[in-house]
């Protein structure tokens, strides 16, 4: 049976990042049909909008259904032509601003953009700093300010430890700052003497062997670092030096960089500083 395809687009006056995080969540859940997924952020006028009807029904004269718009448009004349296109609509906002409004008791401020903006000084100044501060402590370059951290990852090289940490700065606010395991810990079997002072701060993330040849072979294939021996080797010793050491630690080869990082958040009761 071939593979059904839907062309699926996320419509927004602001950057289109909430209309694609719940219909992402939402198109999750359907196996089967191959979704060609496309973000129209900035649409904040009626011109804007039938420009994207135009492109939204071309979409559907090529897929084997009429398109899916998720919409979070506040203006409601841009709705009201967004509507216009021939395809099945879902519009976030207007389906909960009106029952938040009538519970609440008061009127929402239709403000476009108002979710990912640099409207809150005090949470976008908490998130850059995050940024900034994982670069400054990507893989041991430098273990300055370690006492400024929520969380210090380790683990061995190429485990998921970089992306986790600027994921937590990007999306949370969450400093954190990461350290890799390398053969020479595995030898003394200790903890490297930077991290002495912070192991309540340390958590630590694995992988499978087989997982990490295969992304160190992207980086540096034929080598004795890519060799699945090696890496088998590696995870075993880290494994068992995190134990050893009682650090808390997951495996990451099957976890998304949001369930790693909700689970940090979980484990160390981190305030998030930001959405």
């Amino acid at each position: 049976m071939p593979q059904r395809t839907r062309t699926v687009f996320f419509v927004s006056d602001g950057t289109g990042i909430t209309a694609e995080m719940l219909g992402h969540s939402l198109l999750t859940q359907f196996e089967g049909t191959d979704f060609t997924q496309v973000t129209l952020p900035f649409v904040d006028s009626v011109a804007k909008a039938e420009a994207c009807i135009g492109q939204i029904n071309e979409a559907g004269k090529r897929s084997t259904g009429r398109p899916v718009v998720f919409s979070t448009l506040v203006n409601a004349e841009v709705r009201e032509a967004i509507r216009r296109a021939d395809a099945f609509m879902l519009d976030f906002f207007e389906g909960f601003l009106d029952p938040l409004e009538a519970e609440l008791g008061t009127r929402s401020t239709y403000t476009i953009g108002r979710s990912h903006s640099a409207m809150d000084q005090k949470q976008y100044r908490h998130r850059i700093d995050a940024v900034n501060f994982a670069l400054a402590h990507d893989d041991g370059v430098s273990t300055q300010d370690f006492a400024k951290a929520d969380a210090i990852l380790i683990g061995v090289s190429r485990s998921g430890k970089t992306p986790t940490c600027l994921y937590l700065g990007l999306q949370f606010g969450v400093k954190a700052a990461n350290y890799p395991l390398i053969p020479e810990d595995f030898d003394r079997m200790q903890l490297p003497q930077a991290l002495e002072p912070y192991r309540t701060k340390l958590f630590g993330l694995s992988i499978a062997p087989e997982r990490l040849s295969e992304i160190r072979c992207e980086r540096r294939p034929n080598s004795h670092y890519a060799d699945l021996e090696n890496c088998r080797h590696e995870v075993k010793q880290a494994e068992f030096l995190m134990r050893r050491e009682g650090v808390r630690w997951v495996n990451s080869t099957t976890k998304s960089i949001e369930e790693i990082a909700s689970t940090i958040l979980q484990e160390f009761k981190l305030e998030r500083r930001g959405y």
